[in-house]
């Protein structure tokens, strides 16, 4: 269907005149998730080849202001209904208009601003507000920092209001990781604070493939990225689902390229002998 292809490869961080707060429909939440930019001066520690944050306009430093970050969502999710009114979302089939969820996605690592706690403790009580009691609240991270005692904090209070850790693992070697995420941080840090926080609870892991250059992850970094998810189970790690996913918009890098329907579905296949569900989204 067009116009949910169209939603799908559309993800715009700034919703008119807002400066934190945006929708979007997500093709891994299944319908409308609200967005919150912890990150509008484009800060990472990450900077992956696949990265979809436009990185080219000047940004300005500054900190989050909690308050009009809190007035932005209130008004997002109250008038939500109206979205479906603008050119953006008219065409959105009405199985995609349920909000889904409030999550942590921005223009870089919401995880590593100090702003991070007290936006969740804004979210959890819009979340309650407002009686969203089936939305989750998620974070999506690249999960360097989920050890740091305020991020501790502040996912144990995610918790306590339908929270989600959507934790990314893009590789199984040092090397791969090195080449697609460019990250200042090592893959085995990343592992260790996965394990810490999904022994304590259920974690999505968000996986996401592609070609380099032309050419594909070789078979045996997919086998060593199987031993990383086996290993994590070994060590206690509570996965509740594996998400297999390709680029679908515009990368910070023009040699990166999608996988195939056929090339996600073989990553699929074998991850399912683990015994952890498995999501691929094509």
């Amino acid at each position: 269907m067009e116009p949910l292809k169209n939603a799908f490869s559309s993800h715009p961080r700034r919703w008119r005149n807002f400066q934190y707060v945006y929708p979007v429909i997500s093709r891994r939440s299944r319908g409308l998730s609200i967005g919150i930019n912890l990150n509008p001066d484009a800060a990472c520690n990450f900077d992956c080849v696949y990265c979809c944050a436009d990185r080219s306009a000047p940004r300005s430093a500054r900190g989050v202001d909690l308050a009009v970050l809190e007035n932005e969502l209130r008004h997002l999710v109250e008038q939500r209904g109206a979205l479906f009114d603008e050119p953006e979302f008219r065409h959105v089939p009405a199985e995609f208009r349920r909000l889904n969820d409030i999550a942590f996605s921005g223009d870089g690592e919401p995880t590593m601003v100090p702003a991070f706690l007290p936006a969740v403790r804004i979210a959890a009580q819009v979340r309650q507000d407002c009686r969203l009691h089936d939305a989750k609240l998620v974070v999506i991270t690249n999960a360097c920092c989920l050890t740091r005692p305020a991020v501790v904090e502040a996912l144990a209070l995610l918790d306590q209001h339908n929270g989600e850790i959507w934790a990314k693992l893009d590789a199984g070697t040092e090397e791969y990781f090195r080449l697609v995420t460019r990250a200042r941080c090592r893959l085995e840090q990343v592992l260790e604070s996965i394990r810490a926080a999904a022994r304590l609870r259920p974690i999505v892991i968000q996986s996401l493939f592609l070609r380099v250059h032309g050419q594909p992850p070789p078979p045996d970094e997919i086998a060593a990225y199987v031993a990383r998810l086996r290993w994590l189970c070994e060590q206690g790690a509570q996965v509740k689902l594996v998400q297999v996913y390709t680029v679908v918009r515009r990368t910070a890098e023009s040699y990166v390229a999608p996988l195939t329907a056929e090339e996600l579905e073989g990553i699929g296949t074998l991850l399912r002998p683990l015994g952890m569900p498995v999501a691929v989204f094509t």
